[in-house]
């Protein structure tokens, strides 16, 4: 193996818990759901929306972490462009939900969560991660 594949597998290998993490969200997002849900206490507290707001944090969490070890700092406007990127990403699963998942629609309060998720997850990483980091 040539040294430029070498620092590939190498640079790769920083982004694996994001990759997982990013795969399953795409899992989760596009499962089939029964064609009636069953109204419960749950769907009161709009349990869904805060599951939404986790995955998409810990996503920009775990490719911040990626960046970070591959680069040695995130900087803030890196950190905006991650968020962003996932947010964008939380809008694709809408659209895919949309057309080509069964019994699953469109929802624009999903988006609000991914993008609210994933600006506190800048934020705590910008705040918290960096010192753990050093």
């Amino acid at each position: 193996m040539n040294e430029a594949n070498s620092n590939k597998m190498r640079m790769i290998r920083y982004y694996l818990p994001a990759l997982g993490w990013i795969i399953l969200i795409l899992f989760l997002c596009t499962m089939p759901v029964p064609a009636v849900k069953p109204t419960s206490w749950l769907d009161l507290i709009h349990l869904d929306k805060i599951v939404h707001f986790f995955l998409f944090g810990g996503t920009v969490i775990l490719l911040a972490y990626g960046y970070h070890r591959q680069r040695g700092r995130v900087s803030t406007s890196g950190l905006f462009y991650l968020a962003l990127f996932v947010t964008l990403y939380g809008l694709a699963i809408e659209f895919i939900q949309k057309y080509f998942t069964a019994n699953r629609s469109f929802e624009i309060w999903d988006v609000v969560a991914d993008g609210a998720g994933a600006l506190a997850g800048a934020l705590i990483f910008g705040l918290i991660g960096r010192r753990f980091l050093k």
